[in-house]
């Protein structure tokens, strides 16, 4: 068996300098050598680690024999964005963990698994290039509308679900720009905005509407919509609260969350500062703490930031646990590393020490052991008595995760939330515990992965065309 083929990537003392995209992706011969190492197995369980069930073997062995159309159009049978979730999707805990080259039992996919992520993108790549679409309006369903309440990765799966079925749908976003998490929480150097953008203007022209800047629980209640006329809704509000360690010190200045850090940078451009009017603190001990995909963004934004502000770059991050349990892409910590960003792992903050006019000075931190494991399956981290130490620190990122955005349900009691204050929904349909109200995404079951967001997106879309149908 041939090794993996590689992506060209931009160098690591070159791309810390900037915010472009650092994998480069696939030649074309390179996209068909790589699809020729597939074992096109009888029976191809990597569908099964697919959350939206891509028929991966065939548009591999279309790879393999050039059919580079034919390719996304097996894509886009099942996924509305490949060149994103070619870019984005955690292939190492899904399908590529589920290739038959990776070995039972690994905790993610072994480095002779197929890239097939890599080759997504390429074919993601290639249609977007050739302005391949996947076929013509249906019209049967003209006479109806959506409301899309989040333009996240599951409103706009489910927004382009729908008008190809001929649903005029409208999207409300409450930032300036499409996109959610995709737009303000995933650095450039991950997912250039052209390719952002590229499948936001593909929606604009299936007729698909957008009116941004519109909080929907404050400009207009649920009801509202209902009795605009809108013949059903669907809830895509994501998981915008964003969780803290609840120490002492937290509140000092420069200590960030990872929400409005990365939004500073990703969505407000704060690294052109003052070219862009939001500015950003840039420190020069920038401590991360958290062991997810945002830490790792957020570490790598922050090199960059030093670097580019002609501070020495002094990045690290802080996780209670060890990399083996770090739930981030193995891809990205490598990256992360090369990049010169340091790691204490198995540390524990338990306290911010700021200086006397109040900013961030240093973190109080205990050392961990790992013990037996917990619900997640990773060993629990157990502080070491007497381990105390401090790390100098000016400027800290918390990322440990998001909780769900309650502007609109806080005000739908109708609407019915778990103890999470996630939505409630019949998992089969999608909907909610209001009549022709559908959610999914982050708002339900919590943070999860953009494909996993589009899996239930599709379901619900599915639900609605049915709906819809039957009227």
């Amino acid at each position: 068996m041939k090794e993996a083929v590689r992506a060209k990537e931009l160098d690591q003392k070159e791309r810390i300098g900037n915010f472009d995209e650092v994998i480069q992706g696939y030649t074309e011969d390179q996209a068909v050598e790589e699809a020729s190492r597939c074992l096109q197995c009888k029976n191809p369980v990597c569908v099964e680690g697919c959350p939206v069930g891509i028929d991966i073997k065939t548009f591999i062995k279309q790879v393999q024999d050039r059919d580079y159309k034919g390719a996304y159009l097996t894509i886009r049978e099942k996924n509305n964005f490949p060149s994103i979730c070619g870019r984005v999707c955690p292939a190492e805990y899904q399908c590529s963990k589920t290739c038959v080259l990776t070995k039972k039992d690994e905790p993610f996919a072994s480095e002779n698994a197929i890239n097939i992520h890599f080759l997504e993108r390429f074919i993601g790549d290639y249609g977007a290039r050739e302005s391949i679409t996947s076929g013509s309006k249906d019209k049967r369903l003209t006479m109806y509308k959506v409301a899309v309440v989040g333009s996240g990765p599951a409103g706009i799966c489910c927004a382009g679900e729908l008008a190809r079925e001929g649903v005029k749908v409208i999207i409300y976003e409450t930032l300036h720009k499409m996109g959610g998490v995709l737009q303000y929480g995933i650095p450039s150097f991950r997912l250039p905005r052209d390719v952002l953008d590229y499948e936001i203007d593909s929606l604009k022209s299936m007729g698909v509407e957008f009116k941004p800047n519109y909080i929907i629980g404050k400009i207009k209640t649920l009801n509202d919509l209902l009795e605009e006329g809108f013949d059903a809704v669907f809830l895509g509000l994501g998981a915008g609260t964003p969780s803290f360690l609840d120490v002492e010190g937290e509140n000092l200045c420069n200590v960030y969350s990872a929400n409005e850090f990365l939004t500073r940078v990703n969505l407000m451009n704060a690294y052109k500062f003052p070219e862009f009017h939001t500015p950003v603190n840039v420190g020069h001990h920038m401590i991360v703490i958290g062991g997810g995909n945002v830490t790792i963004d957020s570490a790598r934004v922050a090199l960059r930031l030093q670097k580019l502000n002609n501070i020495e770059p002094n990045t690290t991050i802080v996780y209670r646990r060890t990399e083996l349990e770090m739930p981030a892409r193995r891809l990205e910590i490598e990256h992360a590393k090369e990049e010169g960003i340091k790691f204490e792992l198995l540390v524990q903050p338990i306290e911010f020490i700021g200086n006397k006019d109040g900013y961030v000075k240093k973190i109080k931190s205990l050392r961990c052991e790992l013990g037996e494991s917990d619900q997640s399956g990773r060993r629990r981290p157990s502080p070491i008595e007497g381990s105390e130490f401090e790390l100098d620190c000016d400027v800290a990122v918390i990322a440990i995760g998001l909780s769900a955005n309650q502007v609109l349900t806080s005000l739908t009691p109708e609407l019915k939330v778990d103890k999470y204050k996630d939505i409630i929904v019949n998992a089969e349909t999608m909907e909610t515990s209001v009549s022709h109200i559908y959610a999914g995404g982050d708002i339900v079951g919590g943070e999860g992965t953009v494909i996993e967001a589009m899996g239930m997106a599709k379901r619900a879309a599915k639900s609605i065309v049915k709906y819809l149908n039957g009227r």
